[in-house]
């Protein structure tokens, strides 16, 4: 079953849950996390990977009761509001991790030279750069689509320091967010 991700989130937004494995609507869904790869197509979050139903990475996935249970997949319920928290926080982990990523992480993927040691992501790898520049700004503007959603519910943002620290640590590498100045 492919997930129609556009969909899931406006049923989040509307406080309903589908689950993704038998396309009933609950009140609430089982969220966790797994690295089994028969469990990709479960995580609406991870629809657009290359690797598909072959990936190992982790991923949020959401089920009923019933399909967890079927599926063996560990988790706490959710309702909708405790829904969009969690995927806010777990698009929060993967920009964390893009931003690791432009920082420091690059220079492993590389044989560096002496002298391109210093130098950004930007001068050494351009075409990776642009990659790894429109997973960030995808996962931005996913982001600011939560974080829109809480302002919605009237629900304090969880962690709000963190968009601020986020915005510093990217700045201060001379890249540019759509997540403020």
């Amino acid at each position: 079953m492919q997930i129609n991700w556009e969909e899931a989130v406006n049923q989040i937004f509307d406080d309903r849950l589908t689950c993704p494995r038998c396309s009933t609507d609950y009140a609430s869904l089982v969220a966790g996390y797994s690295r089994r790869p028969t469990l990709s197509r479960f995580a609406p979050r991870h629809q657009d990977c290359p690797r598909g139903e072959e990936c190992e990475a982790r991923k949020l996935i959401t089920l009923c009761t019933a399909c967890a249970v079927d599926e063996r997949l560990p988790g706490a319920e959710a309702d909708a509001d405790q829904m969009v928290e969690t995927y806010m926080l777990d698009c929060r982990r993967d920009l964390e991790d893009a931003l690791d990523y432009v920082a420091d992480l690059w220079r492993d993927d590389f044989e560096l030279e002496t002298d391109t040691l210093e130098q950004g992501l930007k001068d050494v790898a351009p075409d990776v750069f642009k990659d790894e520049a429109a997973w960030r700004e995808r996962l931005e503007t996913e982001y600011l689509r939560w974080h829109r959603e809480f302002r919605a519910r009237s629900r304090r943002i969880p962690h709000p320091g963190w968009r601020s620290e986020y915005v510093e640590e990217l700045r201060a590498l001379g890249y540019e967010t759509l997540l403020g100045d």
